[in-house]
């Protein structure tokens, strides 16, 4: 699956370190605990690590949660 521009509401952009082994559900509860957001919205929150040089970016798709994750190899 791919997400639609339109479908999109907002993203949100944590600009504080992560620890990178949280999964879906660990992110889910910091989003909605801590960031205090809807976590079934139609947003994208975009996460990244000490480095820098990996994000992770979760939302809500129509039936589930979907987690990607992209590692930076040169740039940053």
């Amino acid at each position: 699956m791919f997400i639609r521009e339109n479908e999109i509401e907002e993203i949100y952009l944590y600009r504080e370190a992560i620890d990178f082994r949280k999964g879906i559900n660990g992110l889910s509860g910091f989003v909605e605990a801590m960031l205090e957001q809807n976590v079934f919205s139609r947003s994208l929150y975009v996460f990244t690590n000490r480095k820098k040089n990996k994000i992770k970016v979760l939302y809500w798709e129509d039936n589930g949660f979907c987690l990607w994750q992209k590692r930076l190899e040169k740039a940053k």
